[in-house]
């Protein structure tokens, strides 16, 4: 979620927001022995800086089986719990197709968002997967129904904000815990002590505590990791002023 909710994001954005949100999603692949018929899982997913989906999958897994005869995927992404309408919030079927990957960054900012998960990775049955996105739709409500086309769904990458991300969640996570627990319990109105950056992209940073996950934007793109701490400062600041009021 982001901090602030008063504009209306383009549908691009609004489906590449929903998914730095959201830790999991439903996987549908062609089920391999059974032409024509769907198949759906559900994934532990995160995302990479430019919102390109990052899942781990077992070899042994039904979907993976699928995958490997037909790399075409959708990935439902689902942004209504705890609506009293559910139809009312907003959803995202993401197509693209299915890669495996062995690029340590996006491994670790998976394994970042899904530490549990780092057992499973030393498993040699496990590998960590990219979904180059083509399209998606996206049900926001009444009348907000949109088909978007990937350049307005994925955000331009930055390499030098890539090659950062690591040091800065490391040294936000041991010299700045306060900063982190003041985002989720001020800015975000989430509850528990001990929330944790996960992640962070030029739009904003993620945080977990536990089972929960939460997401906040900036108030304006950043590059580098320069640009990443005076954004992380603004919202320190605006966290202490609005706690103070």
């Amino acid at each position: 979620m982001s901090a602030d909710n008063t504009a209306s994001p383009a549908p691009g954005a609004h489906i590449r927001s929903l998914m730095r949100s959201l830790d999991r999603a439903t996987l549908s692949t062609g089920m391999e022995n059974e032409v024509g018929w769907p198949y759906g899982s559900l994934v532990m997913a995160a995302v990479d800086q430019d919102g390109s989906p990052l899942m781990l999958l077992s070899d042994l897994a039904e979907h993976t089986a699928n995958l490997k005869a037909d790399p075409r995927v959708c990935l439902l992404f689902d942004g209504t719990a705890g609506l009293a309408e559910p139809l009312t919030g907003a959803r995202a079927s993401v197509l693209g197709r299915i890669e495996k990957i062995d690029d340590e960054r996006m491994a670790e900012r998976y394994l970042r968002r899904h530490p549990s998960a780092r057992m499973f990775a030393e498993f040699k049955d496990f590998n960590f997967y990219r979904v180059t996105v083509e399209r998606a739709h996206i049900v926001a409500g009444f009348g907000k129904i949109h088909w978007v086309e990937a350049a307005d769904i994925l955000s331009e990458r930055v390499p030098e904000l890539e090659e950062a991300e690591a040091g800065i969640v490391a040294h936000m996570n041991e010299d700045h815990a306060d900063a982190n627990q003041l985002y989720a319990s001020i800015l975000l109105g989430r509850a528990g002590e001990g929330w944790e950056m996960t992640g962070c992209d030029p739009e904003g940073c993620d945080l977990r505590l536990s089972g929960e996950v939460a997401r906040i934007d900036y108030d304006a793109p950043v590059r580098d990791a320069d640009e990443t701490r005076k954004a992380l400062v603004a919202l320190v600041k605006r966290a202490r002023q609005s706690d103070a009021g």
